[in-house]
């Protein structure tokens, strides 16, 4: 497991350096920055939200189901209370970005593969489900923080609720709850495009972090953040849940999922919106690189608990 957790995460810091020398050699411009955050927010992404709920519904599926979506609503609520009261002393700019990272984690792309490698297929299944009210949040309540200043609450949200990838996350709960199967061709395409995701995605943030000062990389408010992300909110999940008397599977799920660095869309967002891109891609690597600790150690510690 941990051979797959550091390749995977090795893959992810190539990519990374490959869009940072494509950045500085000039070959990705200004308007090519552009350009790609267009594609991954209004094709790739959507198709990756599509995917994810490409999935069987097998017995006994329901009632589990409903405790995962249960806990997983609780640490959304979390994340939001969090995101509202730890970062007021912030730049405005700074702190949307860190309140965004806070309700969005990488749990997407880098949650399902180390979730299969700790906890098996039955893992994936869970996390499937487990980050359907961390999709809703991330295009709603999540985006809105970037809003802030832009037009009114409603103008803002009704943008929102019908930007493609909300609209991808709605017809995804529908083909998951119906078991709507796509045509061949329409799945092998949304499977080809959403397997570009982590690639583009990658190269994007390699690509600001070509503009960042390396002497500014660590800071207090990097250090903080990444103690909420990767310690303080996993650790709340895990303390409640295994309280509950939960099932050690949706404990370590719910768990493993909320210790997840910062979402890959964070300086995406932030470069759409105005805000921060160049805080909201320190966070990513930041976050991600302490990751190469923090999840074996959660790892170890959910696994301990496991059935034998």
């Amino acid at each position: 497991m941990y051979s797959s957790l550091f390749n995977l995460m090795g893959m992810m810091f190539l990519i990374i350096a490959a869009g940072f020398v494509l950045r500085r050699r000039g070959i990705i411009t200004d308007e090519g920055k552009k350009v790609l955050t267009d594609i991954i927010l209004c094709f790739v992404l959507p198709c990756n939200i599509l995917k994810s709920y490409m999935m069987a519904i097998e017995p006994g599926f329901w009632s589990t189901m409903l405790a995962l979506l249960a806990v997983a609503t609780g640490v959304q609520v979390l994340s939001l209370i969090l995101a509202h009261t730890l970062y007021r002393r912030f730049r405005p700019s700074e702190m949307q970005v860190y309140q965004y990272g806070t309700v969005t984690s990488n749990s997407g792309f880098l949650g399902l593969p180390v979730t299969e490698g700790v906890f098996g297929p039955t893992g994936v299944l869970y996390a499937s489900v487990f980050l359907v009210p961390q999709r809703i949040v991330m295009w709603t309540a999540g985006a809105a923080f970037f809003q802030k200043g832009n037009g009114s609450k409603w103008s803002a949200y009704r943008k929102i609720l019908t930007n493609v990838c909300m609209i991808a996350t709605y017809f995804g709960l529908l083909a998951m709850l119906l078991q709507i199967k796509f045509p061949p061709v329409i799945e092998k395409t949304i499977t080809t495009v959403s397997s570009s995701n982590t690639a583009l995605t990658m190269l994007y943030i390699g690509a600001v972090i070509g503009d960042v000062d390396f002497n500014g990389l660590v800071s207090w408010n990097q250090v903080y953040y990444a103690t909420v992300r990767l310690v303080l909110i996993p650790l709340i999940t895990f303390s409640a849940s295994s309280l509950l008397g939960l099932k050690p599977l949706v404990v370590g799920v719910a768990t493993l999922l909320s210790a997840m660095p910062c979402g890959s869309t964070t300086p995406l967002l932030a470069a759409k919106y105005g805000a921060d891109e160049i805080a909201g891609a320190k966070a990513v690597i930041f976050t991600t690189v302490l990751s190469l600790i923090t999840l074996p150690i959660w790892s170890m510690i959910l696994l301990s608990g496991m059935p034998a």
